[in-house]
């Protein structure tokens, strides 16, 4: 996995309007590119020399490829805007970061079982989300089967049949409850989180496209 981190000086004057456009127009249009995982804002506890304030973004994305094709496919428009809006106003530099290893303090807190048949069985995805990979067991989600409509023609949701032969095979795993608000913003406006009763008699979360 690797990690493209933006820095930025943004002069003072110019501050408050530059630091609510990143929050509520910037970084949510990087997002929809659908190239990243996830982004952290920080701002940079620093005095700098030339004044103003500096912020960093870090952008999760899986793989080397998928980066290059944002360089390629959306950077330009996205760097055409931040000029429009803020030329001579500040100053960024990028910065790409390869994954090599990662840590993990073990949580004690995860009470919600989460039951998931996508890309959240993903490990790059996972570490992206929850910045820890899973430990998970299978179950079954019965009387449901994977729809043949999919999100934005990409993305599996699950269809409600109410036949007991029917069912779903997927991985379930154990989520604090700001891991799952995390797994909220991960998949997002398409979906909704319901809960539902496995095969093993556990009940879960899971998500379903909205209707």
């Amino acid at each position: 996995m690797y990690i493209y981190n933006v820095t930025t000086n943004i002069e003072e004057t110019a501050h408050d309007t530059w630091l609510q456009w990143m929050k509520e127009t910037h970084i949510p249009q990087v997002l929809s590119t659908g190239k990243f995982l996830s982004a952290k804002f920080t701002k940079v506890l620093v005095e700098e020399d030339m004044g103003g304030f500096t912020y960093s973004v870090q952008y999760t994305v899986k793989d080397k490829a998928t980066l290059d094709s944002y360089y390629e496919e959306d950077a330009p428009k996205l760097i055409e805007s931040i000029q429009q809006k803020f030329a001579g106003q500040l100053v960024s530099f990028k910065t790409e970061l390869e994954v090599v290893d990662e840590y993990f303090v073990q949580r004690a807190t995860a009470t919600h079982f989460l039951f998931t048949y996508g890309t959240l069985q993903e490990r790059e995805v996972q570490l992206g989300v929850f910045a820890r990979p899973l430990n998970g067991f299978e179950d079954e989600l019965p009387s449901y089967t994977i729809s043949d409509q999919k999100i934005a023609d990409l993305y599996p949701t699950l269809k409600h049949t109410g036949k007991k032969e029917d069912s779903i095979k997927g991985q379930v795993y154990t989520l604090s409850h700001h891991e799952l608000q995390k797994a909220d913003v991960y998949e997002g406006e398409a979906y909704e989180r319901i809960e539902i009763q496995l095969a093993s008699g556990k009940k879960a979360w899971a998500y379903i496209a909205k209707l």
